[in-house]
Protein backbone atom coordinates (compact mmCIF):
# COMPACT_ATOMS: atom_id res chain seq x y z
CA UNK A 1 0.00 0.00 0.00
CA UNK A 2 1.55 3.27 -0.98
CA UNK A 3 1.25 6.73 1.22
CA UNK A 4 2.38 8.26 4.11
CA UNK A 5 2.06 7.07 7.88
CA UNK A 6 1.26 9.56 10.82
CA UNK A 7 0.55 9.08 14.17
CA UNK A 8 -3.23 9.01 15.05
CA UNK A 9 -4.47 13.03 15.09
CA UNK A 10 -6.17 14.08 17.82
CA UNK A 11 -9.25 16.48 18.41
CA UNK A 12 -8.18 18.31 21.77
CA UNK A 13 -12.01 19.90 21.93
CA UNK A 14 -15.21 18.46 20.72
CA UNK A 15 -19.35 18.12 22.52
CA UNK A 16 -19.53 14.71 20.82
CA UNK A 17 -23.43 14.75 21.46
CA UNK A 18 -23.86 17.58 18.91
CA UNK A 19 -23.23 14.51 16.22
CA UNK A 20 -27.30 14.17 16.35
CA UNK A 21 -27.41 17.92 16.24
CA UNK A 22 -27.67 18.33 12.43
CA UNK A 23 -31.56 18.89 11.10
CA UNK A 24 -32.73 19.92 14.27
CA UNK A 25 -35.67 21.88 13.93
CA UNK A 26 -35.08 25.74 14.20
CA UNK A 27 -35.01 27.29 17.67
CA UNK A 28 -38.13 29.42 18.64
CA UNK A 29 -36.17 32.73 17.61
CA UNK A 30 -33.47 33.04 15.50
CA UNK A 31 -29.99 33.95 17.68
CA UNK A 32 -28.84 37.44 17.09
CA UNK A 33 -25.76 36.92 19.28
CA UNK A 34 -23.58 33.86 20.92
CA UNK A 35 -25.65 34.04 23.99
CA UNK A 36 -28.80 33.61 21.99
CA UNK A 37 -27.21 30.45 20.66
CA UNK A 38 -25.82 29.10 23.72
CA UNK A 39 -29.78 29.62 24.89
CA UNK A 40 -31.84 28.65 21.90
CA UNK A 41 -29.92 26.14 20.29
CA UNK A 42 -27.39 24.17 22.60
CA UNK A 43 -29.33 24.85 25.83
CA UNK A 44 -32.28 23.70 24.35
CA UNK A 45 -30.50 20.31 23.08
CA UNK A 46 -28.49 19.02 26.11
CA UNK A 47 -31.40 19.33 28.74
CA UNK A 48 -33.16 16.88 25.76
CA UNK A 49 -30.21 14.16 26.00
CA UNK A 50 -30.32 10.89 27.49
CA UNK A 51 -28.05 8.14 27.35
CA UNK A 52 -29.15 6.10 24.89
CA UNK A 53 -28.98 9.14 22.63
CA UNK A 54 -25.15 10.04 24.25
CA UNK A 55 -24.45 6.02 23.01
CA UNK A 56 -25.00 6.96 19.81
CA UNK A 57 -23.99 10.28 19.33
CA UNK A 58 -20.53 8.90 20.52
CA UNK A 59 -20.76 5.90 17.80
CA UNK A 60 -21.01 8.17 15.18
CA UNK A 61 -18.71 10.63 15.84
CA UNK A 62 -16.40 7.81 16.60
CA UNK A 63 -16.78 6.18 13.32
CA UNK A 64 -16.87 10.01 11.58
CA UNK A 65 -13.27 10.62 13.13
CA UNK A 66 -11.87 7.54 11.79
CA UNK A 67 -12.62 8.69 8.42
CA UNK A 68 -10.28 11.30 8.78
CA UNK A 69 -7.66 9.54 10.08
CA UNK A 70 -8.92 11.09 14.18
CA UNK A 71 -8.00 8.44 16.73
CA UNK A 72 -8.32 10.25 19.75
CA UNK A 73 -11.27 12.81 21.03
CA UNK A 74 -10.74 15.22 23.78
CA UNK A 75 -14.45 15.75 25.04
CA UNK A 76 -16.45 18.39 26.84
CA UNK A 77 -20.24 16.87 27.68
CA UNK A 78 -23.21 18.61 29.25
CA UNK A 79 -26.41 16.68 29.25
CA UNK A 80 -27.95 18.02 32.68
CA UNK A 81 -31.54 15.35 32.65
CA UNK A 82 -28.52 12.28 32.09
CA UNK A 83 -25.93 13.13 33.91
CA UNK A 84 -24.92 10.13 35.79
CA UNK A 85 -23.37 7.27 33.96
CA UNK A 86 -22.52 9.56 31.16
CA UNK A 87 -18.76 9.70 30.63
CA UNK A 88 -18.55 5.82 30.82
CA UNK A 89 -21.06 5.63 28.25
CA UNK A 90 -19.70 8.28 25.85
CA UNK A 91 -16.14 6.80 26.39
CA UNK A 92 -17.34 2.84 26.23
CA UNK A 93 -19.57 3.30 22.85
CA UNK A 94 -16.22 5.11 21.18
CA UNK A 95 -14.38 2.46 22.11
CA UNK A 96 -16.73 -0.24 20.39
CA UNK A 97 -15.34 1.71 17.17
CA UNK A 98 -11.97 2.11 18.03
CA UNK A 99 -11.37 5.61 18.97
CA UNK A 100 -10.34 6.74 22.81
CA UNK A 101 -12.28 9.67 24.22
CA UNK A 102 -11.10 11.28 27.05
CA UNK A 103 -13.76 13.64 28.74
CA UNK A 104 -14.96 15.89 31.05
CA UNK A 105 -18.18 17.48 32.51
CA UNK A 106 -19.17 20.87 32.27
CA UNK A 107 -20.03 21.45 35.99
CA UNK A 108 -22.79 24.52 35.52
CA UNK A 109 -25.05 25.72 37.80
CA UNK A 110 -27.26 26.74 35.20
CA UNK A 111 -29.42 23.68 36.89
CA UNK A 112 -29.78 24.94 40.46
CA UNK A 113 -26.95 23.63 42.77
CA UNK A 114 -28.00 20.18 42.58
CA UNK A 115 -27.12 20.58 38.87
CA UNK A 116 -23.97 21.64 39.96
CA UNK A 117 -23.22 18.78 42.24
CA UNK A 118 -24.40 16.11 40.27
CA UNK A 119 -21.27 17.31 37.54
CA UNK A 120 -19.24 16.78 40.17
CA UNK A 121 -20.11 13.65 41.26
CA UNK A 122 -19.79 12.54 37.69
CA UNK A 123 -16.70 14.16 37.19
CA UNK A 124 -15.52 12.15 40.78
CA UNK A 125 -17.23 9.16 39.47
CA UNK A 126 -15.70 8.44 36.07
CA UNK A 127 -12.27 9.29 37.08
CA UNK A 128 -12.42 7.26 40.44
CA UNK A 129 -13.42 4.29 38.11
CA UNK A 130 -10.42 4.86 36.48
CA UNK A 131 -11.24 6.83 33.64
CA UNK A 132 -8.99 8.93 31.64
CA UNK A 133 -9.88 12.78 31.32
CA UNK A 134 -10.54 15.81 32.77
CA UNK A 135 -12.88 17.62 35.51
CA UNK A 136 -15.29 19.89 33.08
CA UNK A 137 -16.66 23.57 33.89
CA UNK A 138 -18.99 24.27 31.51
CA UNK A 139 -17.63 28.45 31.62
CA UNK A 140 -16.91 31.07 34.23
CA UNK A 141 -20.11 32.49 33.37
CA UNK A 142 -22.64 30.16 34.23
CA UNK A 143 -20.61 29.05 37.34
CA UNK A 144 -21.08 30.68 40.71
CA UNK A 145 -17.32 31.38 42.28
CA UNK A 146 -18.05 28.38 44.64
CA UNK A 147 -18.39 25.65 42.14
CA UNK A 148 -15.25 26.36 40.10
CA UNK A 149 -13.34 26.47 43.65
CA UNK A 150 -14.97 22.78 43.92
CA UNK A 151 -14.43 21.71 40.51
CA UNK A 152 -10.64 22.74 40.60
CA UNK A 153 -10.12 21.28 44.05
CA UNK A 154 -11.85 17.72 42.52
CA UNK A 155 -9.28 18.51 40.07
CA UNK A 156 -6.34 18.41 42.17
CA UNK A 157 -7.62 15.99 44.34
CA UNK A 158 -7.78 13.46 41.20
CA UNK A 159 -4.17 14.85 40.17
CA UNK A 160 -6.15 16.10 36.47
CA UNK A 161 -6.53 19.25 34.87
CA UNK A 162 -9.74 21.32 34.56
CA UNK A 163 -11.12 21.43 30.68
CA UNK A 164 -13.26 24.72 30.51
CA UNK A 165 -14.32 27.30 28.01
CA UNK A 166 -13.18 30.48 28.62
CA UNK A 167 -13.86 34.05 27.36
CA UNK A 168 -15.69 32.16 23.83
CA UNK A 169 -17.45 35.20 23.53
CA UNK A 170 -18.31 38.71 25.36
CA UNK A 171 -20.90 36.79 27.94
CA UNK A 172 -17.59 35.48 29.54
CA UNK A 173 -15.74 39.17 30.47
CA UNK A 174 -13.88 38.48 33.52
CA UNK A 175 -13.08 34.69 33.01
CA UNK A 176 -9.42 35.30 33.33
CA UNK A 177 -9.76 36.98 36.19
CA UNK A 178 -12.18 34.53 38.33
CA UNK A 179 -9.93 31.45 36.77
CA UNK A 180 -6.76 32.82 37.11
CA UNK A 181 -5.84 31.15 40.78
CA UNK A 182 -7.40 27.92 40.37
CA UNK A 183 -5.44 27.32 37.25
CA UNK A 184 -2.51 24.84 36.68
CA UNK A 185 -0.09 23.69 33.84
CA UNK A 186 -2.61 20.84 32.61
CA UNK A 187 -5.46 22.99 32.30
CA UNK A 188 -7.36 22.92 28.91
CA UNK A 189 -8.89 26.96 27.89
CA UNK A 190 -10.85 26.29 25.16
CA UNK A 191 -11.63 29.45 22.70
CA UNK A 192 -9.80 32.11 24.56
CA UNK A 193 -11.44 34.40 21.85
CA UNK A 194 -11.56 37.64 23.92
CA UNK A 195 -9.13 36.60 26.48
CA UNK A 196 -6.38 39.70 27.18
CA UNK A 197 -2.95 38.55 25.48
CA UNK A 198 -1.81 38.96 28.49
CA UNK A 199 -3.68 37.06 30.75
CA UNK A 200 -2.41 35.41 33.89
CA UNK A 201 -4.24 31.14 33.13
CA UNK A 202 -1.72 28.53 32.63
CA UNK A 203 -2.87 25.72 30.46
CA UNK A 204 -2.96 24.85 27.10
CA UNK A 205 -5.23 26.75 24.96
CA UNK A 206 -8.11 24.97 22.33
CA UNK A 207 -7.99 26.84 19.27
CA UNK A 208 -11.53 26.13 17.65
CA UNK A 209 -11.59 28.08 14.69
CA UNK A 210 -14.68 26.88 12.27
CA UNK A 211 -16.72 27.24 15.55
CA UNK A 212 -15.47 30.49 16.21
CA UNK A 213 -16.47 31.71 13.00
CA UNK A 214 -19.64 29.80 13.03
CA UNK A 215 -20.61 31.80 16.30
CA UNK A 216 -19.56 35.01 15.02
CA UNK A 217 -17.35 35.51 17.93
CA UNK A 218 -14.37 36.65 16.07
CA UNK A 219 -11.20 35.55 15.16
CA UNK A 220 -8.64 34.04 18.95
CA UNK A 221 -5.72 34.74 16.82
CA UNK A 222 -3.51 32.03 19.04
CA UNK A 223 -0.11 33.00 17.92
CA UNK A 224 -0.05 35.55 20.53
CA UNK A 225 -0.60 33.80 23.59
CA UNK A 226 2.94 31.87 25.38
CA UNK A 227 0.39 29.40 26.36
CA UNK A 228 0.94 25.74 24.22
CA UNK A 229 -1.83 25.80 21.77
CA UNK A 230 -3.83 22.85 20.49
CA UNK A 231 -6.86 22.55 17.77
CA UNK A 232 -10.26 21.23 18.59
CA UNK A 233 -13.63 21.56 16.54
CA UNK A 234 -16.19 22.47 19.19
CA UNK A 235 -18.38 19.66 17.73
CA UNK A 236 -17.84 20.31 14.31
CA UNK A 237 -16.72 16.81 13.58
CA UNK A 238 -13.40 15.56 13.80
CA UNK A 239 -11.70 16.43 10.49
CA UNK A 240 -8.55 17.84 11.79
CA UNK A 241 -6.57 18.12 8.65
CA UNK A 242 -9.37 20.59 7.81
CA UNK A 243 -9.30 22.34 10.93
CA UNK A 244 -5.21 22.64 10.69
CA UNK A 245 -6.06 24.01 6.94
CA UNK A 246 -8.50 26.56 8.63
CA UNK A 247 -6.36 27.60 11.34
CA UNK A 248 -3.74 28.67 8.74
CA UNK A 249 -5.74 30.27 6.25
CA UNK A 250 -7.34 33.09 9.12
CA UNK A 251 -3.66 33.29 10.66
CA UNK A 252 -2.59 33.84 6.78
CA UNK A 253 -5.41 36.72 6.75
CA UNK A 254 -3.78 38.66 9.43
CA UNK A 255 -0.14 37.75 8.53
CA UNK A 256 0.69 37.62 4.79
CA UNK A 257 4.17 35.70 6.12
CA UNK A 258 2.48 32.99 7.84
CA UNK A 259 3.65 29.81 7.38
CA UNK A 260 1.65 26.46 7.67
CA UNK A 261 3.73 24.98 10.02
CA UNK A 262 2.64 26.68 12.53
CA UNK A 263 -0.89 25.57 12.24
CA UNK A 264 0.49 22.34 11.93
CA UNK A 265 2.70 22.59 15.15
CA UNK A 266 -0.90 23.51 17.07
CA UNK A 267 -2.10 19.98 15.34
CA UNK A 268 1.33 18.75 16.93
CA UNK A 269 0.08 19.33 20.59
CA UNK A 270 -2.62 17.09 20.47
CA UNK A 271 0.04 14.37 21.07
CA UNK A 272 1.68 16.07 23.60
CA UNK A 273 -1.99 16.05 25.77
CA UNK A 274 -2.72 12.60 24.62
CA UNK A 275 1.32 10.53 23.68
CA UNK A 276 -0.28 7.33 23.32
CA UNK A 277 -2.25 8.90 20.03
CA UNK A 278 1.57 9.37 18.75
CA UNK A 279 2.00 5.70 18.87
CA UNK A 280 -1.17 4.84 16.66
CA UNK A 281 -0.95 4.38 13.04
CA UNK A 282 -2.44 6.12 10.10
CA UNK A 283 -1.49 4.90 6.61
CA UNK A 284 -2.73 8.07 4.33
CA UNK A 285 -4.03 7.80 0.54
CA UNK A 286 -1.39 10.49 0.02
CA UNK A 287 2.24 11.76 0.43
CA UNK A 288 3.94 13.40 1.70
CA UNK A 289 1.59 14.33 4.86
CA UNK A 290 3.32 17.39 5.85
CA UNK A 291 2.25 20.85 6.19
CA UNK A 292 3.31 22.44 3.16
CA UNK A 293 1.50 20.00 0.92
CA UNK A 294 -1.64 19.70 3.18
CA UNK A 295 -2.50 23.21 3.79
CA UNK A 296 -3.55 23.08 -0.16
CA UNK A 297 -4.23 19.42 -0.61
CA UNK A 298 -8.00 18.46 0.65
CA UNK A 299 -8.78 15.20 0.27
CA UNK A 300 -5.78 12.89 1.85
CA UNK A 301 -8.28 9.93 3.44
CA UNK A 302 -6.98 6.92 5.79
CA UNK A 303 -6.05 4.23 4.48
CA UNK A 304 -5.16 2.08 7.36
CA UNK A 305 -5.65 2.65 11.00
CA UNK A 306 -4.17 0.92 14.01
CA UNK A 307 -5.31 2.19 17.61
CA UNK A 308 -3.21 0.62 20.32
CA UNK A 309 -1.94 -1.58 17.66
CA UNK A 310 -5.56 -3.00 16.67
CA UNK A 311 -6.73 -2.22 13.06
CA UNK A 312 -9.56 -0.26 13.38
CA UNK A 313 -10.08 0.95 9.63
CA UNK A 314 -9.09 -0.85 6.76
CA UNK A 315 -10.01 -0.94 3.24
CA UNK A 316 -12.41 2.24 3.42
CA UNK A 317 -14.15 0.85 6.83
CA UNK A 318 -14.33 -0.01 10.52
CA UNK A 319 -13.31 -3.55 11.24
CA UNK A 320 -15.17 -3.64 14.09
CA UNK A 321 -18.65 -2.35 13.69
CA UNK A 322 -20.93 -1.79 10.75
CA UNK A 323 -21.09 1.42 9.89
CA UNK A 324 -24.50 1.24 8.35
CA UNK A 325 -26.00 -0.18 11.07
CA UNK A 326 -24.20 3.23 13.50
CA UNK A 327 -25.40 5.35 10.73
CA UNK A 328 -29.13 3.99 10.97
CA UNK A 329 -29.26 3.87 14.67
CA UNK A 330 -27.68 7.57 15.24
CA UNK A 331 -30.69 8.60 12.61
CA UNK A 332 -32.99 7.58 15.12
CA UNK A 333 -31.81 8.57 18.37
CA UNK A 334 -31.41 12.05 16.46
CA UNK A 335 -35.16 11.73 15.20
CA UNK A 336 -36.11 11.29 19.04
CA UNK A 337 -33.64 13.69 20.10
CA UNK A 338 -35.48 16.39 17.89
CA UNK A 339 -38.66 15.32 18.52
CA UNK A 340 -38.02 16.74 22.22
CA UNK A 341 -37.05 20.47 21.08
Amino acid sequence: MSGAVTPGLVCAHHHIYSALARGMPPPPRTPTSFGEILEQVWWRLDTALDLEMIEWSARLAALEALEVGTTTIIDHHESPNAIEGSLTAIVDAAAEVGVRVLPAYGVTDRHGSDGARRGLDENRRFLDDGGRGWVGIHAAFTCSDETIEEAAALAREMSVGVHVHVHEGVEDEGAADRLARHSRHNWLLAHCVHLPTDHPLRGTVLHNPASNLNNAVGYADPRRFANPVALGTDGIGADMLGIFRLAFYLHRSVDVTASPEMAWSWLETGWSLVPEARLDRVLWSYEPMEPWHLAFTPGPRPIEIEVGGTVVWNEGGPTQVDPAEIRAKAAEQAARLHARL
